[in-house]
């Protein structure tokens, strides 16, 4: 009996959240997401592990939200835009197939073969963006985060599930 809500709460959620995410000021989603990011991957950017983005512009659209983040690396730090002259390479998905990706629950490279996530562009550099993501440490996300995104991970890969057709004929179930 729950199925079929959860199953239509993870479908139609991310269309009410498009309204109330084109509400808030790219000026507060550069500060949250340039925060987040360069905690998550603060090593790394100390490392120079992200000079492969000096320069570039990688894309981030969460399509069924209608948002856009232009990503690039500046002195071993990551900036935000809202608008870039060029685009290197573009990732592209539904807010649930990013958050499973995220949450680390979908590898990219299935979704892309099962286009639930485009990405264009330089190839060579959309690689160097998926090993990056691969290489972040969930840990490094404050602990009410990490429960948060996984629990939300589980309820949209659970609510995504079809549900298992079966019928009974003569008494035996068929699937």
């Amino acid at each position: 009996m729950l199925h079929p809500l959860h199953r239509k709460l993870v479908h139609t959620v991310p269309g009410l959240l498009a309204i109330p995410a084109k509400l808030l000021p790219f000026s507060l989603q550069e500060k949250i997401l340039s925060k987040v990011l360069n905690r998550v991957f603060y090593e790394g950017l100390e490392d120079d592990e992200f000079e492969f983005l000096e320069q570039k512009w990688l894309q981030v659209e969460i399509t069924d939200l209608g948002i856009n983040w232009f990503i690039s690396c500046k002195h071993n730090k990551l900036v935000i835009a809202s608008k870039a002259d060029s685009v290197d390479v573009s990732f592209k998905g539904n807010l649930n197939e990013l958050v499973l990706i995220t949450a680390r629950k979908e590898d990219p490279d299935t979704l892309f073969f099962q286009r639930r996530l485009k990405i264009e562009g330089d190839t060579e550099l959309g690689l160097e963006v998926k090993n990056m993501l691969d290489s972040f440490d969930l840990d490094e996300l404050p602990k009410p985060a990490t429960t948060l995104l996984a629990y939300l991970a589980d309820f949209i890969q659970q609510g995504l599930v079809e549900p298992e057709l079966s019928s009974t004929v003569n008494g035996k179930v068929i699937a």
